[in-house]
Protein backbone atom coordinates (compact mmCIF):
# COMPACT_ATOMS: atom_id res chain seq x y z
CA UNK A 1 0.00 0.00 0.00
CA UNK A 2 1.17 3.39 -0.98
CA UNK A 3 1.66 5.94 1.87
CA UNK A 4 3.54 9.71 1.49
CA UNK A 5 2.69 11.28 4.92
CA UNK A 6 3.65 14.58 5.54
CA UNK A 7 5.16 16.42 8.64
CA UNK A 8 6.39 19.04 10.12
CA UNK A 9 3.87 22.09 9.57
CA UNK A 10 3.05 24.36 12.05
CA UNK A 11 2.39 28.11 12.78
CA UNK A 12 5.50 30.31 12.91
CA UNK A 13 6.12 34.04 12.93
CA UNK A 14 7.19 35.88 9.53
CA UNK A 15 10.65 35.53 8.96
CA UNK A 16 10.90 31.87 11.16
CA UNK A 17 12.02 28.50 9.61
CA UNK A 18 10.19 25.22 9.64
CA UNK A 19 11.65 21.96 7.84
CA UNK A 20 8.57 19.48 6.38
CA UNK A 21 9.06 15.63 5.70
CA UNK A 22 7.28 13.51 3.54
CA UNK A 23 7.96 10.18 5.12
CA UNK A 24 7.15 7.26 2.28
CA UNK A 25 6.14 3.83 1.46
CA UNK A 26 4.91 1.07 -0.65
CA UNK A 27 6.58 1.70 -3.74
CA UNK A 28 10.43 1.88 -5.41
CA UNK A 29 10.87 5.85 -3.90
CA UNK A 30 14.39 5.86 -5.77
CA UNK A 31 13.01 5.45 -8.73
CA UNK A 32 10.60 8.57 -8.07
CA UNK A 33 10.71 12.13 -8.74
CA UNK A 34 9.76 14.54 -5.35
CA UNK A 35 8.05 17.30 -5.73
CA UNK A 36 6.16 19.77 -2.79
CA UNK A 37 2.98 21.71 -3.69
CA UNK A 38 1.27 24.25 -1.62
CA UNK A 39 -3.23 25.41 -1.82
CA UNK A 40 -3.70 28.24 0.11
CA UNK A 41 -7.11 28.59 1.03
CA UNK A 42 -9.01 30.16 -2.26
CA UNK A 43 -6.53 29.45 -4.03
CA UNK A 44 -5.20 27.06 -6.25
CA UNK A 45 -2.99 24.52 -5.68
CA UNK A 46 0.56 25.21 -6.50
CA UNK A 47 3.95 23.70 -7.56
CA UNK A 48 6.90 24.92 -4.60
CA UNK A 49 9.75 22.55 -5.85
CA UNK A 50 11.06 19.35 -7.22
CA UNK A 51 13.91 17.05 -6.99
CA UNK A 52 14.80 14.30 -9.53
CA UNK A 53 15.77 10.69 -8.58
CA UNK A 54 19.10 10.91 -8.11
CA UNK A 55 19.21 14.39 -5.99
CA UNK A 56 22.00 16.53 -8.49
CA UNK A 57 19.41 18.42 -10.05
CA UNK A 58 16.20 20.77 -8.24
CA UNK A 59 13.87 23.28 -9.52
CA UNK A 60 11.56 25.89 -7.58
CA UNK A 61 8.86 28.35 -7.46
CA UNK A 62 10.38 31.53 -8.39
CA UNK A 63 9.27 33.33 -5.11
CA UNK A 64 10.69 30.77 -2.85
CA UNK A 65 14.14 30.69 -4.37
CA UNK A 66 16.91 31.33 -2.31
CA UNK A 67 14.49 30.62 1.03
CA UNK A 68 13.42 27.05 0.56
CA UNK A 69 15.47 23.92 0.06
CA UNK A 70 14.26 20.52 -1.24
CA UNK A 71 15.73 17.48 -0.53
CA UNK A 72 15.85 13.58 -0.52
CA UNK A 73 17.01 10.53 1.12
CA UNK A 74 16.66 7.49 -0.63
CA UNK A 75 18.14 5.48 2.31
CA UNK A 76 15.15 6.53 4.80
CA UNK A 77 12.39 6.61 1.47
CA UNK A 78 11.85 10.28 2.73
CA UNK A 79 11.36 13.77 1.13
CA UNK A 80 12.31 17.35 2.74
CA UNK A 81 11.79 20.32 1.98
CA UNK A 82 13.77 23.53 4.66
CA UNK A 83 11.46 26.71 4.75
CA UNK A 84 13.41 29.59 5.63
CA UNK A 85 12.67 33.30 5.99
CA UNK A 86 8.92 32.42 6.25
CA UNK A 87 6.18 34.82 4.87
CA UNK A 88 2.76 35.33 5.38
CA UNK A 89 2.17 34.64 1.80
CA UNK A 90 3.95 30.88 2.08
CA UNK A 91 0.54 30.46 4.18
CA UNK A 92 -1.40 27.35 2.55
CA UNK A 93 -1.63 23.32 3.14
CA UNK A 94 1.58 21.83 1.80
CA UNK A 95 1.50 18.72 -0.31
CA UNK A 96 4.01 15.63 -1.40
CA UNK A 97 3.93 14.18 -4.28
CA UNK A 98 6.32 11.30 -5.49
CA UNK A 99 5.63 11.20 -9.53
CA UNK A 100 7.43 8.69 -12.01
CA UNK A 101 8.23 9.47 -14.78
CA UNK A 102 4.98 9.71 -17.48
CA UNK A 103 2.29 9.17 -14.55
CA UNK A 104 0.49 11.86 -12.34
CA UNK A 105 2.33 9.55 -9.00
CA UNK A 106 1.18 9.56 -5.01
CA UNK A 107 -0.04 12.15 -2.76
CA UNK A 108 0.17 12.79 0.80
CA UNK A 109 -2.80 14.13 2.56
CA UNK A 110 -0.56 17.32 3.62
CA UNK A 111 0.64 19.41 6.26
CA UNK A 112 -0.57 22.65 7.58
CA UNK A 113 2.22 25.76 7.26
CA UNK A 114 0.75 28.93 9.30
CA UNK A 115 3.02 32.42 8.90
CA UNK A 116 1.75 34.54 10.93
CA UNK A 117 2.93 37.46 13.83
Amino acid sequence: QVQLVESGGGLVQPGGSLRLSCATSGFIFSNFNMKWYRQAPGKEREFVASIETTGRRTNYLDSVRGRFTISKDNAKKTAYLQMNNLKPEDTARYYCNAVYPGTSGYWGQGTQVTVSS
